[in-house]
């Protein structure tokens, strides 16, 4: 029992870095090569655990292999446009200037119902409004809609935004995050004194950040009952 203890933990953490490894993309976001290579090595992490007369040696060897295949196979993409086309595919067509593509739908096996179904996961109820759909390798639908349905931003209106930056958190959980005070050159005195102008100190804090504009957002923690 505390064999196969060690040997899951092993496996685990096996997995856990060839996950690491493979990069931070979603499920949704994969291609099918790294959908593929995912649910191999899956299936094969199971195989030492189950098998008692596999050796966990030929457990992991595949596992590193899938790995070192995928890794390959990433540097290929990036290095080759023909290759990345044979290995991950074309993105697709669907909706081409406002008319819908019956060929790419029945080529894609899509439906019409299936196609307004991914437009409302893009938040568009009406195929009338859609200037472009285009499916994307990793099954995703990227949707640009026709210029008078889409959404107002403040270059239409010729205004021009302040920087807003990008906000850094500097307490989380009553713990000050030193490296993001030195990313905004802040330091813990300069913290200490703002939060004493409103009562609070960083390690009552369950959260203070820091936007681009220099205005302090705060939370205190609340007390265990």
């Amino acid at each position: 029992m505390f064999i196969l203890f060690l040997k899951t933990i092993l496996i685990y953490t096996i997995v856990l870095i060839a996950m690491r490894l493979m990069g931070k993309r979603e499920i949704g976001q994969i291609q099918p090569f790294e959908l593929a290579i995912t649910i191999m090595i899956a299936d094969l992490a199971t195989i030492p655990i189950a098998e008692k007369d596999v050796s966990m040696v030929n457990g992991i060897i595949p596992i590193i292999s899938l790995l070192i295949m995928h890794l390959l196979l990433s540097f290929i993409n990036l290095k080759s446009i023909r290759a990345r086309e044979i290995i991950c595919g074309k993105p697709s067509i669907l909706v081409f200037r406002g008319k819908i593509d019956e060929k790419v739908l029945r080529k894609e096996r899509i439906t019409i119902h299936e196609l307004e179904e991914k437009l409302r996961g893009a938040n568009i109820s009406n195929l009338a409004d859609v200037e472009y759909a285009i499916l994307e390798t990793n099954g995703n639908l990227s949707v640009i809609q026709k210029p008078n349905k889409r959404n107002a931003i403040p270059e239409d209106f010729h205004i021009i935004p302040e920087y807003e930056g990008l906000p850094y958190d500097l307490v989380v959980d009553g713990k000050i995050l030193h490296d993001n005070l030195n990313k905004v050159n802040k330091t813990e005195e300069w913290l200490r004194f703002e939060l004493g102008k409103l009562k609070l100190k960083p390690e009552n804090a369950l959260v203070v950040t820091l936007d681009g504009k220099g205005q302090i957002f705060s939370q205190k923690k609340e007390k265990n009952k």
